[in-house]
Parts: C-alpha cells; sequence; structure tokens
C-alpha cells in the first residue's frame, strides 16, 4: 500500500534513495562505497525543506516493511531545496564546487528518486508508486510530472514509456548524462 513517509521511516528509505541515484550518492558523499552515502540521506530524510524529505516522499508498505520510495516536488523548488543539501556536503564531506545542470523547472512536478528493493521489483511496485505520486502532482493542480533516467537504464526507461512518459531532452547531472522524460496529467 502507498502511503506518505514518515521522519522515522529513514532507516528503510535512504538506502533506497542511495540504491535510485548510487553513482551521485556517491559523488555527494565523496565516497565510492554506496553504503557510506547512506548516513547523510538518513540525515536529510529526516528534514523538512530539502530535496530528499520524507515531507516529499511516498512509500510503499507490505507487513510493516518499505519495499518502495517516491520522492517528488514542485520543479520551482529545486534551488531552494538543493541549497542546503549542497551547503551541508561541502562542509561535512568536502565534496567542493559542486556545479549541477537544473533537474527540473517551474511547472513541472518532478520526481527525484524513485526506487524498490531488489527482491521486490518486477512486481508493480515502481508502477503504483509513480501512479500515486502522479494523483499527487495533480491534486497540487500541475499539468505534467517529469524525471530523469540513466541513458544505459533500459527497463527504467521501457517502464516510464508504458507509463506515458516521453523523452523531452538530455541533462547532466554531475558529469554523467540523463534522459529527461515528462508525462502530461490531467
Amino acid at each position: 500500500m502507498v502511503s506518505k513517509a514518515k521522519k522515522g521511516d529513514y532507516k528503510q528509505v535512504a538506502p533506497l534513495i542511495v540504491q535510485a541515484m548510487e553513482d551521485l550518492a556517491c559523488f555527494f558523499a565523496n565516497t565510492k562505497e554506496p553504503e557510506m552515502a547512506i548516513p547523510l540521506f538518513e540525515h536529510f530524510f529526516q528534514l523538512p525543506a530539502n530535496q530528499y524529505s520524507y515531507k516529499n516522499t511516498l512509500v510503499y508498505k507490505e507487513n510493516g516493511q518499505i519495499l518502495g520510495s517516491i520522492t517528488g516536488y514542485d520543479g520551482a523548488l529545486l534551488d531552494s531545496y538543493r541549497e542546503p543539501f549542497l551547503n551541508y556536503i561541502s562542509k561535512y564531506y568536502t565534496t567542493k564546487n559542486i556545479s549541477l545542470e537544473k533537474e527540473t523547472q517551474k511547472g513541472e512536478y518532478y520526481i527525484d528518486t524513485l526506487s524498490v528493493s531488489p527482491s521486490h521489483q518486477g512486481h508493480g511496485i515502481g508502477s503504483k508508486l509513480i501512479l500515486a505520486m502522479k494523483d499527487l502532482a495533480v491534486k497540487k493542480s500541475f499539468d505534467k510530472i517529469g524525471l530523469l533516467v540513466d541513458k544505459n537504464n533500459l527497463k527504467a526507461k521501457h517502464l516510464y514509456s508504458n507509463l506515458d512518459f516521453v523523452a523531452v531532452g538530455e541533462k547532466k547531472v554531475a558529469g554523467s548524462s540523463y534522459v529527461h522524460m515528462q508525462c502530461m496529467i490531467f
């Protein structure tokens, strides 16, 4: 069942966030080991106003266990959500001089991360999370929802295409190339 995340979900959700953005998470945490990035995302998940906050996250739970998560927000808020995160990693992870292209923009409800536990992939959980995020975006009066997908992640691109997302361009984030996909919602 999909529900709003709670602050206390951080121990289960942070590893999913890192799984969703493994290389980027490692870059932000200045490490080569994904598990070393988890504390960074546990910290920010528990805070209210940033791009990885529990307030911007939905989770899929079965029997009290979180099997998947999706984080999304108004694209117009990217800079204000990103600022505390970049300041923190600059100070505590010595990740300096980060120049990131904007992942999203005003008018787009942006899916920042989507992840399903590896042992539960292929069972429709990702689709349920995306559909729930689409519903949330509609309730907030958005007419489009967007995301970035790694150019080489054909499985994810196929999932998004099946959910009516289309490629609208390319973006670079921390030196990696991604396809920007959007879906019109009404």
